[in-house]
């Protein structure tokens, strides 16, 4: 009698680890450094994370660029959640917070920070809520992971990593202080790669 394969076959094969903790931590050092490089410095720098974890990085970064530059840079969130363009085809999501510094947005440059780019819709919601707060003196976009498949035309500026995936893998983001777990990037689903 053969051993049933089929059982096997039809399991998913397991998440795997592609970011670890230290990964997380040299890419984001690294996209702060960019951050300073392209800006010419902190100065007029705003970061606004994108919930849920974007804020989380976004807090990060400002604490890099400020240990990096020696001042302080403004760190907020900013909810899409009502900008959306796929409201009726998701589940009803809460909104999230959205906060601003002091400063506001007018006239600064505004970095965007989110953990996956995928689509590219969240980032056009973004795009679409800032403009009802101000006029940014420019926008730029940060991310953690960029796994391709856009369906508008938007890139980031700051990548930690080009992760390409197919549409059937799902990449998932943990960060410490978010998830009650250790940092890491995991993918699955798909087969293996």
């Amino acid at each position: 009698m053969c051993p049933d394969t089929t059982a096997a076959q039809s399991e998913p094969p397991p998440a795997r680890e592609v970011l670890s903790e230290g990964d997380i931590a040299r890419a984001l050092r690294r996209i702060a450094h960019e951050i300073v490089e392209r800006n010419k410095g902190a100065e007029g720098v705003v970061l606004l994370g994108i919930p849920s974890r974007g804020v989380e990085l976004s807090r990060r970064l400002g604490a890099l660029i400020t240990e990096i530059e020696g001042s302080e840079v403004p760190v907020g969130s900013l909810d899409v959640t009502m900008y959306r363009d796929d409201l009726r085809a998701r589940p009803t999501k809460t909104p999230q917070q959205t906060h601003f510094p002091a400063e506001g947005v007018d006239d600064r440059v505004v970095v965007l920070v989110d953990d996956v780019l995928y689509s590219g819709r969240t980032v056009r919601a973004a795009l679409d809520a800032l403009a009802d707060y101000g006029r940014p003196r420019a926008v730029r976009l940060a991310v953690l992971v960029d796994r391709g498949h856009r369906e508008l035309p938007i890139r980031a500026d700051h990548v930690g990593k080009n992760l390409p995936t197919s549409h059937a893998e799902r990449v998932t983001v943990r960060l410490a202080d978010h998830d009650d777990v250790g940092d890491t990037v995991q993918i699955s689903g798909g087969g293996q790669r």
